[in-house]
């Protein structure tokens, strides 16, 4: 039996209804962008017009709005930092919104150290503690759409070290509840998901640099149940409920747009970036060039060696001048979809062409175009599909990853 992977329902939604409100709320919290005491507001409105919705995809067809966060932060004391961010989004034609970030976080531990506690994004992988709002692309990579729900938070708590080294060096663990990466898992133990990161960087010359990331993710949420186990448990769940009148909605809230599609107990992920800037002057000039790939282990109890989950992304921005970029990238995705005691191939390609007109730091205008290909146990890939994205951005905002 295939996998109910389809693409979100091509059906006309009020769209421009939930646009209209999210930049209603968005100008009134650009319009007293730095309050007393150095905290500081912030608001982006990220709203597209998308012709077919991708498979795996996080945008829905005709004028949708994407993430879209209203945001606020700034000291506590001397010794804490706070933040809060409330992210919106179009979901199966409703506006949707939920906490996003919510957290304290340390500004003088001695010896490199860095601790955070609350709702935060994790820091594994090269995009997924970036807002999905700063890509470089309308849609992130497959490997974070299947793997990681798109942009993974959770309620946790972060430990960070930077070495005092001349070279950027930073490790990392991450305990979280997991409810956010596996929603449906039911008698998992706690903490629900450990994270171990690495980063390592350093400047090539004058003009170019270097990072490379590690990462290991253990999903200790999906250790009792996975796969289409978890689905039939899920939907007889859900059976019982409507008997008594509750829905979907109600009992799970939005954590299902989040959740990962294909999950395992044992991820990993590795990217590597270069960047490239004539004399580092990397606002007229740059070229970025990004490789990103994760495997995922231990589906279930009847997971061979074999059964695994593997995705992979190159990706190309060039910047040729201070307002216009261009860019490239290519997504591949094998996976095992669990049946009962056997596995069911999926597969699908998906490449990427954009280009993006930025006449200021705060707004983004940008035309995508991408194919998927070689769809196999995926129900609504697309064939080619052409989004027209802008982003507006109002008072202060968290500064770009490398």
């Amino acid at each position: 039996m295939k996998p109910h992977l389809a693409s979100h329902p091509q059906r006309p939604t009020p769209g421009p209804r939930a646009c209209l409100a999210l930049a209603s709320l968005t100008l009134s919290a650009g319009a007293w962008a730095n309050p007393a005491d150095n905290w500081q507001v912030g608001a982006v409105l990220d709203v597209a017009q998308t012709s077919r919705s991708l498979a795996l995809g996080q945008r829905e067809q005709g004028l949708q709005l994407g993430h879209s966060d209203v945001s606020l932060g700034g000291p506590v004391g001397q010794a804490l930092q706070a933040r809060l961010s409330v992210a919106a989004h179009s979901h199966d034609g409703k506006l949707a919104t939920e906490v996003e970030e919510a957290y304290l976080q340390t500004r003088s531990l001695p010896a490199g150290l860095q601790l955070r506690a609350g709702r935060f994004a994790s820091q594994i992988g090269y995009l997924n503690e970036q807002h999905p709002h700063a890509d470089d692309f309308a849609e992130r990579p497959l490997l974070y759409r299947a793997f990681l729900g798109g942009h993974w938070f959770d309620d946790g708590l972060r430990l960070n070290w930077t070495a005092p080294t001349p070279f950027y060096l930073r490790t990392g663990l991450e305990v979280f509840s997991g409810r956010q990466l596996m929603p449906e898992a039911t008698g998992a133990r706690r903490p629900g998901a450990v994270a171990l990161s690495a980063r390592l960087g350093h400047d090539w010359s004058a003009s170019g640099s270097w990072q490379l990331g590690a990462a290991w993710l253990l999903n200790r949420r999906t250790a009792h149940m996975l796969g289409d186990e978890a689905s039939e448990h899920h939907d007889h769940d859900h059976e019982h409920d409507d008997d008594h009148g509750e829905t979907h909605a109600e009992d799970h809230g939005h954590d299902h747009a989040h959740g990962a599609v294909f999950n395992g107990r044992h991820t990993t992920l590795l990217d590597a970036t270069w960047k490239w800037s004539p004399g580092g002057n990397n606002r007229e000039q740059q070229l970025k060039l990004v490789g990103e790939w994760a495997q995922v282990r231990g589906l279930n109890a009847h997971a061979q060696r074999s059964d695994r989950h593997i995705a992979r992304s190159l990706m190309a921005v060039w910047r040729w001048s201070a307002a216009w970029e261009s860019g490239i990238r290519f997504d591949a995705l094998r996976a095992r979809s669990p049946h009962e005691d056997h596995f069911h191939s999926v597969r699908l390609r998906e490449r990427s062409l954009m280009l993006a007109y930025k006449p200021t730091h705060a707004q983004t205008v940008r035309l995508q175009w991408s194919q998927q290909r070689g769809a196999q146990g995926i129900d609504g890939a697309a064939s080619r599909s052409l989004q027209l994205q802008h982003v507006l951005s109002f008072g202060a905002h968290g500064a770009h990853s490398f």
